[in-house]
C-alpha cells in the first residue's frame, strides 16, 4: 500500500523511467506540467502530458491526485470505470498519435493498472472535479 503523509492512498503512481521523461520534459517545457487521460480520440485513452493549463479542465475532469508533482486528471467518464484501480504511470517505445509532449521523443506515457484491496478504497486520496480544482486554483 503507498500512502500520503496523511495515511491516504495514492491512485497515480509513476515508474522511474516516467519520471525521467517527465524530467526532460521539465527541462524543455519548463517545471508546470500536467496529465489528462481523457478515453477520447487519437489515443485519448493513454494518458496525455501537457504543459500546465495547455488543457482546460473542467466540470466533466476528476483530479486525482499529483503523480512526480503534476497534476493528474481524468474525464468523468473515464473516472467511473477507473475508479476502483491504483493507476502506474509508466512510459513504453513507440510514437503515440496524440497531442502529448513526449511524442516526439519517440517514447509515450502509458498506464499500468491494479485493482484496490478493500482496505485501500478506504482510505483513497479524495478527488475533486475540475471546477473544484481550478477554484482552488483561483484562491491560492
Amino acid at each position: 500500500m503507498i500512502t500520503e503523509e496523511n495515511n491516504n492512498v495514492r491512485r497515480v503512481l509513476i515508474t522511474e523511467e516516467a519520471m525521467k521523461v517527465i524530467d526532460t520534459l521539465r527541462k524543455r517545457f519548463g517545471k508546470e506540467l500536467m496529465f489528462h487521460q481523457s478515453g477520447g480520440c487519437c489515443d485519448g485513452s493513454s494518458p496525455m502530458c501537457f504543459e500546465k493549463g495547455d488543457f482546460k479542465v473542467g466540470g466533466n475532469d476528476i483530479w486525482m491526485g499529483k503523480v512526480y508533482d503534476c497534476d493528474f486528471f481524468m474525464s468523468a467518464d473515464q473516472f467511473e470505470y477507473w475508479k476502483h484501480t491504483q493507476l502506474t504511470l509508466d512510459v513504453t517505445p513507440g510514437r503515440g498519435s496524440s497531442f502529448s509532449l513526449e511524442i516526439p521523443m519517440g517514447i509515450r506515457f502509458i498506464i499500468r493498472s491494479r485493482i484496490f484491496t478493500m482496505e485501500e478504497i478506504d482510505n483513497l486520496i479524495p478527488t475533486k472535479s475540475g471546477e473544484e480544482y481550478l477554484q482552488e486554483e483561483m484562491e491560492n
